[in-house]
Order: structure tokens, then C-alpha cells, then sequence
């Protein structure tokens, strides 16, 4: 059969089928150029993979390094597997040169070719050299596994790669941040590269460059890209324009970062003044209805908190473990009827002989408040008790800026209004609470209406006890579960109630947040210890000017005073 050859095709072709064929031929040829030029960047990506692979098995720690940027700047797959492995100390040198991952695993070793990925059987692990890694050379290889997890199918750890390029910005990581740029779509992630590739450019990159990473990085709410700022305003022989422009990001920066820590003391002085409101508004129905100073009313808040420890250890012990996360809405009724049994109790066998008498009820639930604390060291012991989150109220999100609200947190605040508003139905809507108020008003005119005083007494007493439970189950997810957990807002309970006025829920709630937000708002200036100091010297001075507090009730208070 003759060779035909491609210039005389043509006049091979039958006449018929001429136009076809013509075209085969010319897509033919097409396919052949193709094919020659993707074959030599073909070879050349391949021959440089391997170059850097085998870079890593040279003499000089810095020849390694200069491998570990060189494999950071491929965005190659094999990279990571490669890396890995040499962080993790499973890379080896074989005399021929060639770089192999060792795998001991299930009590075999297993060699790899670091280059290709295939099996190696011609080598002895016995006859391989450990290639080792300085902590110069384990930080390039972070920052290089870091870039390279841009090209990552997980959401998060792309992010996590992203944010930690800004960490460690440097000129090398350009190209591959402008490559994983180019591809992303999720708008989080691109505004992390666009300031991570800003960060590199702003000390490695042109004028214009810089000026545009500038602008870049002046509209973020980070510390850290603030402090990068700084740090390139300062730079030996810098552009006086670069400087200026430097200085007024700066400035936008810490405009924003300033609302942004308002914004964050405000949420955290709400957080707290909920906190108040819970521990509060139990001793405020118990000392507006009954005149009783309860020293007692930390303690119930403390057997609230570990009745949420023995409901969360029952369910660990007989429940399966994905039942879990419901200990905290069983432990919530548990402790109100517990704390407000006990409440109960205490009213029907003590309080009730002394009232009228002040001192001696003081001193006497003072002393009541030590026994329920040496009970619950004798049972649980002292050391502080574990109450975990449940899984839906852990962690939290991030609104701006590092300004974190945090899910339990969240959940407290919306638990304090829940019972505040159940708490102004019972008291608005019911007959208990019509009673109540009753004997708030005119104690003598409601027992001659026939209202039983004594009851009414000792259910008020139970029911704030009862409310006080419920705010240890919310403490016990901020803080420490310890027999002292009630010293520590008893104090701050009684502020509250003289502030806001006895016995009146909407002074409550303005009284606990005025506490918690000002409390917030003086920290950063003043410390924990003297705004709280400087707060007790306020309330001090404004209870000369209202005795009564924001919000008096009429009552027996007002006529023990006329």
C-alpha cells in the first residue's frame, strides 16, 4: 500500500468526499501542533516538581528552604503530600539521591517515590537517610502547607489558609494568592486573599502596588493588619506618600476599631446586666413583698448550679450520649422546684417567726447561707464542678473586627427576658399575682379582704428562691460551679434591687442593666475592681437623693418610712 503524505492528501481524497476529509486532516494537524506545544511546559512543570522534591534532600538547611518555596509556589496536590510528610518526619534520602515518604504503618514500612507517588520496591528502609528540619525550616514549611491549602475543597480550611497567609505574608506567596484568587467565589474567602496578597505586596511590590494594597488593607477591622501598618509606616526610606497614605489607613482603622469596642463592651454590659437581672429579680419579689433581707439568696442561685451538674452526670450515666444536649431544659424545671422548695421551707421554719425583725433576719439567713455551703462541700466536695455546654450553645460567630458574641451568652440574654416576661404575666395575670401584689401594697387591707398573708408569703418566697435556681443553671454555663458561686452576687443582687426599687420588675431590669453596662464601659479605663468602686460610690449618692430607688412601689416599705 503506498505512504501517503499529508501535502498530497487532497488529491488522494475521492471528489466526493473531498470537503470531509479535508477537514479531518486539517483538525488532524491542529491536534499535532497542540500536542508539541503543551508537551515542553509539560515536561518543564514536571522537571521542576521533581527538582524541588529532590532539593529537599540537599546538604544546607537553606537549600532545603529554597525546596519548600519552590513546592509552595507550584499549587500542586503533590506538594501537600509531600510537605506533610517531611513535617511529620517521614521523608527519606536514598543513596541514589531519590526522596521517598516512609509509611510504618500497621507495623510495615511502606516506600513512596515523593515525586510521582508511585511504590518503590528497590530500597531497604534500613539504607535511607532522615532528611531533618531546623525550626527556621519547620516555620517555611507551616507557612508554605498554609498556602497551599488555598486550593482546598473545605470551606474552612481554605479561610484558615487564607487568614493565615496575612500572618505570613511574603512576595513569593503572590502568584499563588492571585492564582487561588482568580478561582474563588466565596465572598469571606476573597476578602481574606485580597488582604492576605495586599499584605504581600505592600513591602515587596511597585509604588502603585503599594498604594493600591493601602487602600486595601484601610478598609479592614483587623489588629493585625493595623499593626502591619505600623510596622511598613516605619520602614527605613519610605515614600513620603505611602507614609501619608499609611497614616490615614491607620487612622480609618482605628476610628473603626474603636465603635467596634464600644459596640462589643455594650453586649458584654448586657450580657452581664442580664446575669444581675436573673440573680436580682428573685430577691427583688422576696424583699418588695415580704420586707426579708434573704443573705440566703446566693445559695439558692448555687444549688440551682449544681442541681445542672447532678442532672448532667444522670444523664451521661442512663442516657444514651446523643440525649445529651437536653440535660440543660430538664435541668431548668428541676431547679426551679428544688431551689424553690427549699425557699419554701426556709420561709415556713425561720423567716416567718422574725418578721419585723431585721437585724436578727439578717443574721439568721447569713448563718442559713453557710450551712447550705458546708452541706454542698460535704456532698460534692470543694473543688470547682464541670457543667459542659450543650453542643448548640458552644462557640459562637464573629460580627466585625474580632467582635465575638458567643452563643451561650446569647442564649442567657434571651433566657432573662423569657423569664422576666413570664414572670410580669404571673404577676399581671394571675391570681397569685394579684394577691401579691396586694400584700405589697396594704398588707393589714388584704388580710382583712380575706387574701391568706401567710401563704401568699410563703409561695412569693419559693418563687423567687425558684427563679434564683434557674439563674444558677445559667451561671453554670459562664462560670465555675463551687459552693462560693453565690457569694459572688449576692453583693451585686442587693445593688441592683436598692437601684432599680423594691419589689418593681421594670426597675429590676433598668437597674441590672445600668449595672452591667456601666460596669463594661468603666473596665477598659478604670479596671474591674475600681469601676466597681466607682459604681457602689454612684448608687451610694443617688440613694440620698431617692431612697426608694428608680421605680417605688407604694407599700409597707412607705409606711414604715412616714
Amino acid at each position: 500500500m503506498p505512504v501517503v503524505e499529508f501535502r498530497g492528501a487532497e488529491e488522494w481524497v475521492p471528489a466526493f468526499a473531498g470537503t470531509t476529509v479535508k477537514s479531518i486532516v486539517h483538525l488532524f494537524r491542529l491536534g499535532l501542533l497542540a500536542l508539541f506545544l503543551f508537551a515542553a511546559p509539560l515536561s518543564a512543570w514536571a522537571d521542576g516538581l521533581s527538582e524541588a522534591i529532590a532539593g529537599l534532600g540537599g546538604d544546607s538547611f537553606a537549600a532545603k528552604e529554597k525546596a519548600v518555596i519552590a513546592l509552595a509556589k507550584s499549587g500542586e496536590p503533590r506538594a501537600v503530600t509531600v510537605l506533610q510528610a517531611l513535617a511529620g518526619d517521614r521523608l527519606r534520602k536514598a543513596p541514589d539521591g531519590r526522596v521517598v515518604i516512609i509509611d510504618t504503618g500497621r507495623g510495615s514500612a511502606k516506600l513512596t517515590d515523593a515525586a510521582t507517588g508511585q511504590p518503590v520496591a528497590d530500597l531497604a528502609p534500613e539504607g535511607l537517610d532522615r532528611i531533618i528540619v531546623n525550626n527556621r525550616l519547620r516555620g517555611a514549611i507551616e507557612a508554605a502547607l498554609g498556602t497551599l491549602t488555598l486550593f482546598s475543597p473545605d470551606r474552612e480550611a481554605r479561610l484558615g489558609a487564607a487568614q493565615d497567609a496575612l500572618r505570613h505574608h511574603s512576595a513569593d506567596t503572590v502568584a499563588l494568592l492571585e492564582k487561588s484568587l482568580a478561582a474563588e467565589q466565596d465572598s469571606e474567602i476573597r476578602a481574606a486573599m485580597q488582604r492576605s496578597l495586599a499584605a504581600s505586596q505592600l513591602f515587596a511590590g511597585s509604588k502603585e502596588e503599594r498604594l493600591a494594597a493601602i487602600r486595601t488593607l484601610g478598609s479592614a477591622t483587623d489588629p493585625q493588619v493595623k499593626n502591619l501598618l505600623d510596622e511598613f509606616r516605619y520602614t527605613a526610606n519610605i515614600d513620603p506618600e505611602l507614609y501619608k497614605a499609611a497614616g490615614e489607613a491607620l487612622a480609618a482603622i482605628d476610628s473603626r476599631l474603636r465603635w467596634i469596642g464600644i459596640a462589643a463592651n455594650l453586649f458584654q454590659g448586657i450580657s452581664l446586666g442580664s446575669v444581675l437581672l436573673l440573680a436580682a429579680i428573685g430577691l427583688a419579689i422576696t424583699f418588695g413583698v415580704m420586707g426579708v433581707i434573704n443573705m440566703a439568696h446566693g445559695e439558692m442561685i448555687m444549688t440551682g448550679a449544681y442541681v445542672a451538674f447532678v442532672v448532667q452526670q444522670l444523664f451521661r450515666a442512663f442516657l444514651p450520649p446523643g440525649l445529651l444536649d437536653a440535660y440543660l431544659l430538664v435541668a431548668v424545671p428541676v431547679a426551679f422546684l428544688f431551689a424553690g422548695l427549699l425557699g419554701v421551707l426556709l420561709e415556713r421554719c425561720l423567716i416567718r417567726f422574725l418578721y419585723g425583725r431585721p437585724l436578727e433576719t439578717l443574721l439568721a439567713t447569713w448563718g442559713v447561707s453557710l450551712i447550705l455551703q458546708q452541706a454542698v462541700r460535704s456532698m460534692f466536695g470543694s473543688p470547682n464542678k464541670e457543667v459542659a455546654n450543650p453542643s448548640w450553645m458552644t462557640g459562637g460567630f464573629d460580627v466585625v473586627g474580632g467582635f465575638m458574641v458567643t452563643w451561650n451568652r446569647l442564649y442567657i440574654i434571651v433566657f432573662c427576658f423569657v423569664v422576666l416576661g413570664a414572670l410580669a404575666l404571673i404577676l399581671n395575670r394571675t391570681r397569685f399575682g394579684l394577691h401579691m401584689r396586694a400584700v405589697t401594697q396594704n398588707r393589714d387591707m388584704a388580710a382583712a379582704m380575706g387574701i391568706p398573708t401567710a401563704r401568699v408569703d410563703a409561695l412569693t418566697f419559693g418563687l423567687g428562691s425558684g427563679i434564683a435556681g434557674m439563674a444558677g443553671v445559667a451561671l453554670s454555663q459562664i462560670g465555675n460551679v463551687s459552693p462560693n458561686l453565690g457569694t459572688l452576687y449576692i453583693v451585686d443582687s442587693f445593688m441592683v434591687v436598692v437601684f432599680g426599687g423594691v419589689g418593681n420588675l421594670m426597675g429590676t431590669l433598668v437597674g441590672a442593666l445600668s449595672l452591667g453596662i456601666v460596669n463594661k464601659l468603666l473596665e477598659p479605663y478604670a479596671g474591674a475592681i475600681l469601676g466597681k468602686i466607682a459604681v457602689l460610690v454612684a448608687i451610694i449618692l443617688f440613694i440620698q437623693r431617692r431612697p426608694r430607688g428608680l421605680f417605688a412601689l407604694k407599700g409597707r416599705a412607705a409606711d414604715a418610712e412616714a
